[in-house]
């Protein structure tokens, strides 16, 4: 982002990303408990700038991510091994809408696994040398998250990945190592990841938009 402070504590709208991030799920009636991973270290600086003055008590507990995404998301999760599903979801995606949280639920309650994806609309291009292959997009979906899983299954499939030394890009690319299916729930294109001030002026189009106050003026 070229900012001093990380992208996370970045505000949308004047409130911390995250915090929006953790607003959706606190509101949403299907999530009882939320895990917060973060950088260790940031742990206070979460309780007293993201929880407090936003009031998610459904945050239970905050811990110390790992070197990795993965690592990260596997420390989150063997604090709810006593859970029936979980969604592992992206903290700089703030505009993930309620009804693909729901539909991904749904989805891994009947599959065990389910993912937020968007369908890929652009022709996609692969690099052979000097040349150029067309990839057939018609089957082609970016994931997205929230991921949703059976508890047991997810945790099984990053118990099998540390035992193969196994990094993937995602939480899906676990469980389909697995052999298990994984369910497409489409999602909306506004659930983007912020990672870039080009990403973060979208997200204020589209936050503003969401609440019908964006006007184009000509």
């Amino acid at each position: 982002m070229g900012r001093d402070v990380p992208k996370q504590y970045l505000e949308l709208g004047g409130i911390p990303i995250l915090a929006r991030t953790l607003l959706a799920f606190q509101s949403h009636p299907l999530v009882d408990v939320i895990v917060l991973a973060v950088p260790a270290g940031d742990e206070d600086l979460c309780r007293s700038r993201i929880l407090a003055p936003f009031e998610l008590q459904k945050v239970e507990e905050i811990v110390a991510g790992g070197a990795t995404r993965q690592a990260s998301v596997y420390n989150g999760l063997r604090r709810l091994e006593k859970t029936d599903m979980v969604a592992i979801h992206d903290g700089v995606r703030p505009l993930v809408n309620q009804e693909v949280i729901t539909a991904t639920f749904k989805a891994a309650g009947a599959s065990g696994a389910a993912l937020a994806c968007v369908r890929v609309r652009e022709t996609i291009k692969k690099k052979m040398g000097t040349h150029v292959e067309t990839i057939p997009r018609s089957d082609l979906w970016l994931a997205h998250t929230p991921q949703t899983f059976r508890t047991d299954l997810i945790l099984k499939a990053h118990a099998r990945a540390i035992e193969d030394g196994f990094i993937g890009t995602d939480d899906a690319a676990l469980v389909e190592r697995l052999g298990q299916p994984v369910t497409i729930v489409e999602d909306s294109a506004d659930n983007i990841k912020i990672t870039t001030p080009e990403d973060l002026a979208l997200a204020e189009v589209l936050l503003q938009r969401r609440r019908g106050t964006y006007t184009n003026s000509r």
